[in-house]
């Protein structure tokens, strides 16, 4: 019976150093945001409390149309998300290739093909002219 304590009692030391880090990042990271404020300059004008984005100035007038971005920075943005998904489900594959065979081939082969299906799409619909 002492012998299964001290087991359990073992186990959980195991995890004190993950515990001290997450403890540790969570006391930075909030005296980090607190500390912030205080100490940096709290120097306001109108530039910094304008908006901004992408580069483009506001006008002191506001435009028509001028707030809205170009669909091509969020066509862009989701091809990126796309292929980065693909490269983190493809980076497994590489290390277990052995291991998974001829089945792992044909499910890898079968998600390449959903991915060069959609790529075919939007290169046939015009999402990758970067005019």
């Amino acid at each position: 019976m002492v012998l299964a304590q001290e087991s359990v009692g073992a186990g959980l030391g195991v995890y004190l150093p993950l515990v001290l880090i997450f403890v540790l990042a969570l006391a930075f990271a909030t005296f980090s945001v607190l500390l912030g404020p205080l100490v940096g300059p709290s120097r306001y004008n109108k530039a910094k409390l304008s908006a901004y984005e992408c580069g483009i100035e506001p006008s002191p007038q506001p435009l028509v149309g001028a707030g809205r971005m170009p669909v091509a920075y969020y066509v862009t943005a989701m091809l990126f998300i796309l292929f980065d998904i693909e490269m983190v489900f493809l980076f497994p594959y590489a290390v277990s290739a052995d291991a998974l065979g001829l089945w792992g081939v044909f499910a890898v082969a079968l998600f390449i093909g959903t991915f060069f299906i959609a790529d075919a799409y939007v290169w046939r619909r015009g999402g990758l002219d970067w005019n």
